[in-house]
C-alpha cells in the first residue's frame, strides 16, 4: 500500500472528505424507511401490523449488510472513484421508486434496493485506506466512520420534512409524503455527481487474484473482528431505531421528542469514532477494546434496573387482647375501648407516586421506600389476643431517572463509536491490500448485527415484559466479545514469551 507523500496528500484528503459526506448520504438514506414507515402507520395512511412493520423496517438494513462484501471486493479491484458514484446512482432509483408505491410488496421489493445505500460502507473503507499507510489508517477509517451520523441526520430531518410537507399529518395532504424518498433520491445524484469531480483514482498497489483477495476469509481473526463489530456498529444500529419506541413506552414522552433523543444518541456515537481510530493509532487498536467493551458492560449493568414499583409485607398490627372492632378508618381500629393508631406515610414517602409513566415526577435518584398498614377486620368483627388488625405493605419505587438513564445511554453508545473506530485500524494492519474484502466481511457481520438485535430485543420484550432486557443482552454480548479477545491476547502473549525464551537460551548458549 503506497505511503502518501506531500503530492498525494490533497487527493488523499479529499477522498477522505468526499467518502465521508456520500457516507453520511448513504447512512441517511438508509436509515429512512424506519422514520417513513413509522409515520404512514402513525397516520393511518397504510394499516400494516408490528411485524410487517418490523420486517419494511429491516429488509434495508439486511440487504445493505449482505452486499458489503462484493461491494468491498470490487473496490479493491476498480477503486472507490467508480465503485461509489455507481452505487449512489443505482440506489437513487429505488429510493425514487418509494414515491410511486401503493402496496406493502411494492413498499418491501423498494426497501431491497434502498439497503444498497448501506453497502457504501465497506466501499468507503476500502477507498480511503488505499491512500494513507497503515500508521495513519486508524485515524482516517475513525474520520470516515463519521458517516454513521447520518442516522442522526435521518431522526431529526426526515420526521420535521415529513410534518412541513403533510401540514402535521393533515388527512387531505398526507400523499405529500411521496415527496421525502424524491428527496433522498436526488440528495444521493448529487453527492454522486461531487464525489466524482472532487476525488481521484487510487487503487491497492497489489494487484491479485480473486482467490488471493478470498484467502483471508479462511481465518479466525476476520470472524472475531466480525463478532466485535457486530456489537459495536450492530448495537449501535439497533439501538439508533429501539430507541425510540424505548423511551415513548418507558418515559410516555412523544414521538418528536424520542426521536430528538435517540438521534442525540446517534450523532455523539458515530463523530466520535474519529478519536477511537486516533486513539488506536496511538495506544493500539487492543487498548481501545479493553476499554470499550469493559466501560460497555459496566454501563449496560447499570442499565439493568428496570424502572418498576414493588410491595412486599411489611410490619403489621396486631391485637393486644380478644375482644369486637367497634370502628375502622384509614387512621384508626378501634377494638372495644382500645385504639390502634394505623402507620400512615410521612412527607417524604408521599412523594411516591402510583403511575410509573407520570411526565412530571421530579428527580429521584435513589430507589424510595414507603410503609403503611392496611385494615384487614371489620366493624362488628370479634377478635382475638394476637389476631392480625392491619397487614403492614412496603413499597419501592424506582424513578430509572430519564436523564440519567439518557446520560448512560449516550456514554454506551461513546464507548460503541470508540470501539468501531479500533476494529477498523486492526483490518489494514493485518490484512493490507485486502481492506475491501476484509472490511466487507467485518461489515457484512456487523449489520446483521443490526439486523437481528432488535428482533431479539423484542422477542425477550414479550417474554419478560421487562424494556431493559435489551440491556442484559447487549451485556452478555460485550463480555462474550471481551472474554474472546483476552483469552487470544494471553495465546498470543504466552507464544511471544516462549519465542523471547529461546532466543535467551540460544544467546546465553553461544
Amino acid at each position: 500500500m503506497g505511503d502518501t507523500g506531500p503530492s498525494q496528500s490533497g487527493p488523499a484528503w479529499r477522498a477522505v472528505a468526499a467518502s465521508t459526506g456520500a457516507f453520511i448520504v448513504c447512512f441517511a438514506v438508509w436509515m429512512m424507511y424506519g422514520v417513513l414507515v413509522t409515520f404512514l402507520v402513525d397516520n393511518k395512511v397504510y394499516a400494516w401490523d408490528k411485524a410487517s412493520l418490523g420486517w419494511l423496517i429491516g429488509t434495508p438494513v439486511l440487504t445493505g449488510s449482505l452486499l458489503r462484501l462484493p461491494l468491498g471486493i470490487l473496490t479493491d479491484r476498480y477503486g472507490g472513484r467508480m465503485v461509489m458514484p455507481a452505487l449512489m446512482l443505482v440506489t437513487a432509483v429505488p429510493v425514487y421508486l418509494v414515491s410511486h408505491t401503493h402496496s406493502y410488496q411494492g413498499m418491501l421489493i423498494a426497501g431491497l434496493g434502498v439497503g444498497l445505500a448501506g453497502a457504501s460502507f465497506a466501499v468507503g473503507v476500502a477507498y480511503v485506506s488505499a491512500w494513507f499507510p497503515p500508521e495513519r489508517q486508524g485515524m482516517v477509517l475513525g474520520i470516515f466512520g463519521v458517516g454513521n451520523s447520518g442516522a442522526a441526520l435521518t431522526s431529526l430531518v426526515a420526521p420535521r420534512l415529513l410534518n412541513a410537507l403533510t401540514d402535521n399529518g393533515a388527512s387531505l395532504k398526507l400523499d405529500a409524503w411521496r415527496t421525502l424518498p424524491k428527496v433522498y433520491a436526488a440528495a444521493l445524484v448529487v453527492t454522486a455527481v461531487v464525489f466524482w469531480l472532487t476525488t481521484d483514482t487510487r487503487k491497492p498497489a497489489t494487484a491479485v487474484t480473486m482467490r488471493d483477495r478470498l484467502a483471508p476469509l479462511r481465518q479466525m481473526r476476520v470472524w472475531r473482528f466480525g463478532l466485535y463489530y457486530a456489537f459495536l456498529f450492530g448495537s449501535f444500529v439497533a439501538l439508533s431505531q429501539w430507541l425510540v419506541p424505548y423511551y415513548v413506552n418507558v418515559y410516555s414522552m412523544s414521538i418528536a421528542t424520542a426521536g430528538a433523543l435517540a438521534a442525540a444518541f446517534s450523532l455523539p456515537a458515530g463523530m466520535i469514532r474519529v478519536v477511537g481510530g486516533w486513539a488506536a493509532d496511538r495506544v493500539g487498536a487492543r487498548t481501545v477494546l479493553y476499554w470499550s467493551f469493559g466501560l460497555s458492560i459496566a454501563l449496560t449493568v447499570l442499565l439493568f434496573p428496570p424502572r418498576m414499583e414493588l410491595q412486599a409485607p411489611g410490619q403489621g398490627l396486631m391485637a393486644d387482647r380478644s375482644g369486637t372492632v367497634t370502628a375502622v378508618s384509614d387512621r384508626e381500629i378501634v377494638v372495644d375501648d382500645v385504639r390502634y393508631v394505623l402507620q400512615q406515610p410521612g412527607p417524604a414517602e408521599a412523594e411516591i407516586r402510583v403511575g410509573i409513566h407520570e411526565d412530571d415526577e421530579g428527580f429521584h435518584l435513589m430507589p424510595k421506600a414507603s410503609f403503611r398498614q392496611r385494615p384487614t377486620v371489620g366493624v362488628g368483627q370479634r377478635v382475638g389476643k394476637g389476631e392480625l388488625l392491619a397487614k403492614g405493605v412496603t413499597g419501592v419505587y424506582f424513578q430509572a431517572n430519564r436523564w440519567i438513564f439518557t446520560a448512560f445511554v449516550l456514554l454506551v453508545g461513546a464507548m460503541m463509536g470508540l470501539g468501531s473506530g479500533a476494529v477498523f485500524k486492526h483490518i489494514p494492519s493485518y490484512f493490507p491490500g485486502r481492506v475491501g474484502v476484509v472490511g466487507g466481511v467485518v461489515g457484512v457481520i456487523g449489520g446483521l448485527g443490526g439486523f437481528v438485535e432488535p428482533i431479539l430485543f423484542g422477542y425477550l420484550l414479550a417474554a419478560t415484559g421487562i424494556w431493559t432486557s435489551c440491556w442484559v443482552l447487549l451485556a452478555v454480548f460485550a463480555t462474550t466479545c471481551l472474554i474472546w479477545m483476552h483469552v487470544v491476547v494471553r495465546r498470543l502473549m504466552t507464544a511471544q514469551a516462549s519465542t523471547l525464551m529461546r532466543d535467551l537460551d540460544r544467546a546465553e548458549s553461544s
